[in-house]
């Protein structure tokens, strides 16, 4: 954890009934003092919907050999390289060639986000995927943080609904690809 974290805790309820996903969790997750609240929000919620055996946080914005969050199988192995935000290219090439698979949620306007990445090495980019929200979702969610936090998230046929401390938000998740782009 990097020093001067906050550690802000989500009691989470997962219903993602597009992969057949419940669970109850509980979250803690150390937010570095550069970390915006949007670039949290989408952490927790990428750990959401990508939730599966193996998935951990890494250390955020301060781990540079990591991705947001990552899966692990039961050697260690990385098996899903999942970053957040608008990674560079260069974190996506060696996240991709690392993992099974690479994604990326983003807080930020998609099309700018992938459009950094025209003509850049990437690996694998056609299986890439990046994940949106719609606009305002973010900024919503991000408006009922508090250091403990009450989080319901539910998702169906690609419509998230989420419930965080009281106040109610939804979106489609939205879904682009990364290419095409340069390999």
């Amino acid at each position: 954890m990097a020093a001067g974290a906050t550690i802000h805790t989500f009691d989470v309820e997962l219903a993602d009934v597009d992969r057949g996903v419940y669970e109850s969790l509980t979250l803690r997750v150390a937010r570095h003092p550069s970390e915006t609240d949007a670039f949290m929000m989408t952490r927790v919620l990428a750990y959401c919907l990508e939730y599966e055996e193996g998935i951990a946080f890494s250390e955020g914005i301060s781990a540079t050999e990591e991705p947001a969050v990552l899966v692990r199988d039961l050697t260690g192995a990385i098996t899903a390289w999942i970053e957040v935000g608008a990674p560079d290219a260069a974190r996506l090439h060696y996240g991709s060639k690392l993992a099974g698979r690479a994604t990326v949620y983003t807080h930020r306007d998609p099309v700018k986000v992938i459009a950094q990445w025209a003509g850049k090495r990437i690996h694998n980019a056609d299986r890439i995927v990046v994940h949106s929200f719609d606009p305002g979702f973010i900024d919503a969610a991000t408006g009922a943080l508090e250091r403990r936090n009450t989080l319901t998230v539910s998702v169906t046929e690609q419509h998230l609904y989420l419930q965080l401390n009281g106040t109610s938000a939804e979106s489609d998740l939205h879904t682009h690809p990364a290419a095409p782009l340069g390999r």
